[in-house]
């Protein structure tokens, strides 16, 4: 065994060692569509005297974090993102009606001296605008008189605390005590000092409080108080025919203190905790049955080294969830979808050396295995790396311009991406060294598995299929596809999600059986006749409908109680009109941002010829999904956006491996034609084309038959993009560049130093040198 194979195996197994520490003393932390829980999304806005900034927005998150720890829930997480908008998550949040009261009140206490008085049913003066526009209000008390009064004289940010008791001495019933602080105890006592000027039982005598420009109380000033000296500055009490729950809530908000600026719900999403565990569940049987099935077909294809790569698989498993738990990544259900399908594409890197062993192999029959597996990982590496690039620059995308549960799905891909690169160049090529170094191995050519030729690279060697004679066929047939794409997306049209559009999308469980027919005619006598209702999951039945408050919600669930029994909220969503025109905006951007980077990489590394050609190819993938998705009536949503991206990267991928093969034939034998240099390159890559497919298209199948509603659409995306990316990187990326480069005079590549390494005669690492 070679110094560099112990280095790579005692990494390897100090890297695992520490990977198995982390997963049995560490839990992993769930985000809420896994656990259970509400989500919300405020979004701050200017008042007329306050901008919502950063530092207000920061404000205002700590008086929310103040009245949320009031409400007793466990494990509140408040942040604030970006500059304006602060994120709230409930954990185990099943109905967020009083949540969203609590958080969405302004609290904006204030308190005034009365200037006069209207009776009920009676006119009230018209004031001048120069008057009415100087802070004074005219609100009715709690008798319905009209109160004129003026300017503020004291804000509840004076207000030191607030408790609600029960005084039943003096028969006022339920109270709240308000305590002031120093400066704010002062004012107070000027304000009612000023009132008790007035004889008794003079409405210029009463002070009143207001809460969001509601007179809450408004009661005289004590007979026993004279004029100007006022009620001691410490606290006084509001009292107002209070129940037990008003006068909590009422302390409650004071107590949180006012915001700073108002802030709207502009998205919420609630997820039942059986939802998160069916999810998880299935995700583990579809990471199970997929790998599996992954395991045993790379065993199949590449025997021995196969069974090693399968080991290295494992170990990848347990690495990158490792470091998922390690650096603290909330684990959401795209990201736990990313977890299961970055399963299927680490065989990548395995696949593309085990093919350029075999190619050595075949090559030169006499060196010896450890040579040509040595050879195969040096040669396979660029485009091991070019492909892994792409698969980050599409996750680093998912995490910026992503929302939500998306950015999760980003991170955990990137961690795949990056996890799956140490197992496959560390502990693979560590396994397969160690095995190759034995006799028996060497010797016994049908036992390690890349001795031999595969049986598909058997077949198009002896059928050699003249593909690219005419490259101008291959993209009429990607026009037409294309075609039947976009017609569906105009006849049809997009299904935009809730996401996209805004509105309200909940899902529910009933005891009985409830139809469709039957819960939209329940819906429509209930005033919710533009609900839109569809199926889901196994009997669950799925309600859409414009904007509509928790309240709304509330009766709406009730409506369809009266038909199907005990009703449970499974998954609620509500995005805010001004949100989905955001992320519908951002989605595009996104799209934008991917085919502009993916250009931009594949230019610096490829000719540009090339790079249009990979973009063309990654374009016609895109249009196909999308077009696919109309045909069926499926919707796009956030998670089909994550796939969409996931798609580009997997398409160039499987160009960059083409056209690394392209660059690297061409150099070597530069007056070969390049069509024929393109054939010889496809018919190459064609077998890791296939065993890479096949290992992805075993999880996504599991996946989807698995994973449910939540998961189904995300599969099924990535199903048809990686069928149609294995098709455009073959019969659209290369007849492009054969048609581009036909407009261009620039000469084939030179041979740079790796290329003329790569043909130099390779001493074996276990030949010294000596001939007799």
């Amino acid at each position: 065994m070679t110094r560099a194979t112990t280095v790579r195996a005692v990494l390897a197994a100090a890297v695992l060692l520490v990977s198995v520490f982390i997963t049995l003393t560490m839990s992993p932390r769930l985000g809420l569509d896994l656990q259970g829980g509400t989500r919300m999304v405020l979004q701050a806005e200017d008042s007329a005297t306050v901008e919502a900034n950063r530092e207000t927005t920061d404000r205002t998150l700590e008086v929310l974090r103040q009245r949320i720890d009031s409400l007793g829930v466990a494990e509140p997480v408040l942040t604030r993102s970006g500059e304006d908008r602060i994120i709230v998550e409930l954990p185990d949040v099943q109905d967020p009606r009083q949540a969203a009261a609590v958080i969405g009140r302004t609290a904006q206490l204030s308190f005034h001296a009365v200037q006069g008085a209207t009776p009920p049913g009676t006119e009230p003066e018209s004031k001048p605008e120069s008057e009415t526009g100087s802070g004074r209000l005219t609100l009715p008390d709690e008798q319905g008189t009209q109160l004129d009064l003026g300017p503020a004289r004291l804000s509840g940010a004076g207000v030191k605390d607030a408790t609600a008791s029960f005084e039943a001495q003096q028969a006022a019933g339920w109270t709240v005590k308000l305590d002031f602080h120093k400066g704010a105890g002062k004012d107070w006592t000027r304000l009612t000092g000023e009132a008790a000027c007035h004889p008794a039982g003079d409405e210029r005598r009463r002070v009143a409080i207001v809460l969001d420009e509601k007179v809450i109380s408004s009661p005289q000033v004590d007979p026993s108080v004279g004029c100007q000296a006022g009620l001691p500055s410490g606290g006084t009490q509001i009292t107002g025919s209070f129940s037990a729950k008003e006068a909590r809530d009422l302390a409650l908000l004071i107590k949180g203190g006012a915001l700073p600026v108002p802030v709207e719900i502009v998205e919420q999403r609630t997820v039942g905790p059986t939802l998160g565990a069916a999810a998880i569940d299935a995700s583990a049987q579809a990471a199970l049955i997929g790998a599996a099935a992954t395991a045993l077909f790379i065993t199949f294809v590449y025997r021995l080294f196969g069974a090693l790569a399968a080991v290295a698989l494992a170990a990848y498993g347990v690495i990158s969830y490792a470091a998922l738990v390690g650096l603290g990544v909330t684990l959401t259900l795209p990201g736990l979808a990313g977890f299961v399908l970055a399963i299927g594409m680490a065989v990548d890197a395995n696949v593309l050396v085990f093919e350029r062993a075999r190619e050595e192999c075949q090559d030169r029959p006499t060196r010896s295995l450890r040579s040509a597996l040595t050879t195969g990982f040096q040669k396979a590496f660029s485009a091991v790396a070019d492909s892994n690039i792409t698969t980050l620059l599409a996750a680093g995308l998912l995490f910026f311009l992503g929302s939500g549960p998306v950015k999760g799905f980003g991170v955990t891909l990137a961690i795949g991406v990056v996890a799956s690169m140490f197992s496959a160049l560390v502990i693979a090529r560590a396994l397969t060294e160690i095995a190759a170094g034995s006799r028996f191995v060497s010797d016994y050519r049908g036992v390690n598995g890349i001795a031999r030729p595969g049986s598909v690279r058997t077949w198009l060697t002896r059928k050699d299929p003249q593909l690219f004679r005419k490259p101008v066929r291959w993209l009429i047939v990607s026009t037409a596809l294309v075609a039947v794409a976009v017609a569906g997306i105009v006849v049809r049209g997009v299904d935009l999600g809730v996401e996209f559009t805004g509105g309200r999308l909940v899902e529910y469980s009933t005891s009985r059986p409830v139809d469709v027919e039957t819960a939209r005619s329940t819906l429509a006598d209930a005033g919710f006749g533009d609900a839109e209702v569809t199926t889901a999951g196994d009997g669950d039945i799925s309600v859409r409908t414009g904007k509509l408050d928790n309240d709304g919600e509330h009766a709406l669930r009730e409506a369809l109680a009266t038909e199907g029994g005990e009703t449970t909220k499974v998954r609620d969503e509500l995005i805010g009109p001004s949100l989905g025109d955001e992320l519908r905006r951002n989605a595009l951007i996104a799209l934008g941002v991917a085919v502009f980077v993916q250009l931009a990489y594949l230019a610096m590394r490829f000719r540009w010829t090339f790079a249009v050609a990979s973009v063309v190819g990654m374009v016609h993938d895109v249009v196909i999904v999308v077009g696919a998705f109309a045909w069926l009536g499926r919707p796009v949503d956030g998670i089909f956006l994550a796939a969409l991206l996931t798609v580009i990267g997997y398409s160039v991928n499987d160009s960059v491996v083409v056209f690394d093969r392209v660059r690297e034939l061409w150099a070597g034998n530069r007056k070969t034609p390049l069509a024929t240099i393109a054939r010889r390159a496809v018919l190459q890559t064609v077998p890791r084309t296939v065993n890479t497919g096949m290992g992805a298209l075993f999880i996504l199948v599991a996946l989807a038959v698995l994973g449910g509603d939540s998961l189904a659409d995300f599969a099924l995306a990535l199903l048809i993009g990686i069928v149609v990316g294995t098709w455009s990187s073959v019969f659209t990326a290369v007849p492009g560049a054969l048609v581009l480069e036909r407009t261009t005079g620039a000469p084939p590549p030179v041979p740079g130093k790796a290329s003329r390494r790569a043909r130099a005669p390779r001493r074996d690492p276990l030949d010294n040198g000596a001939r007799v």
